[in-house]
């Protein structure tokens, strides 16, 4: 399954850098530098963004490419990251129960625990 070539375009003009990849018949969407919410640290980090993670147990997941210091109190799940196209990464436990939503929406719903 790929993602609709209108929201990858999409997700270009937001953030430049965007690729589609897939791993084990699943799609990602890397996001290099993604800026974060003020608070965060770092202030940008590479992510991933699996917009049907049912393999990960969530309807969608944003992964980062390193664990963040918020000062929001986040549950990282699984603990200690996961393996994903030959990188590590990491995700906190945030599930949007919503389906429908455009990829550059997404982003922004998975960013909202951070602000």
């Amino acid at each position: 399954m790929s993602c609709p070539p209108e929201e990858i375009e999409e997700l270009r003009l937001a953030f430049p850098g965007v690729a589609e990849a897939s791993e084990g018949g699943v799609v990602y969407i890397f996001i290099p530098d993604l800026r974060l919410p003020d608070g965060s640290h770092p202030g940008k980090v590479d992510a991933l963004l699996c917009p049907d993670a049912e393999r990960h147990g969530y309807p969608s997941r944003l992964f980062f490419a390193e664990r963040l210091e918020s000062n929001k109190n986040l549950n990282w799940n699984p603990p200690n990251g996961i393996r994903i196209l030959e990188r590590n990464w990491h995700a906190f436990s945030w599930r949007l129960n919503l389906r429908g939503l455009r990829l550059v929406q997404l982003v922004a719903l998975h960013l909202k625990p951070l602000q």
